[in-house]
């Protein structure tokens, strides 16, 4: 079993930055993916971005796209959402996901095997 525990989440305004982290311990494996998804109150589960084990492959949806970049450290188990330009409408909890292979359609939350607890994530002045 993989455990995720995410942290970074917090408020800011419309315009600013913040970066979440994500560790994951437990069996891990070298031909993982992970990443973000978000919920938004009164809305469905949505796919922000997802990352392989070694960096080089990476898959983001068009809303975040330009604004925020998903970075991985392997040596760490830990992965990255940089978040940057940062809108009210990416108010959401922030969720870490874990497959330990690439599945399709990765923007679907049923191929993603572990979750973390998620993070609250508050744009507004």
């Amino acid at each position: 079993q993989v455990q995720l525990v995410e942290s970074g989440g917090g408020l800011v305004q419309p315009g600013g930055s913040l970066r979440l982290s994500c560790a994951a311990s437990g069996r891990t494996v070298s031909t993982s993916y992970m990443g973000w998804f978000r919920q938004a109150p009164g809305k469905e589960r949505e796919f922000v971005s997802s990352i392989n084990w070694t960096g080089n492959g990476k898959y983001q949806s068009v809303s975040v796209k330009g604004r925020f970049t998903i970075s991985r450290d392997s040596a760490k188990n830990t992965v990255y959402l940089q978040m940057n330009s940062l809108k009210p409408e990416d108010t959401a909890v922030y969720y870490c996901v874990y497959a330990p292979v690439y599945r399709n359609p990765y923007y679907s939350a049923d191929v993603w095997d572990n979750w973390g607890q998620g993070t609250q994530v508050t744009v507004s002045s």
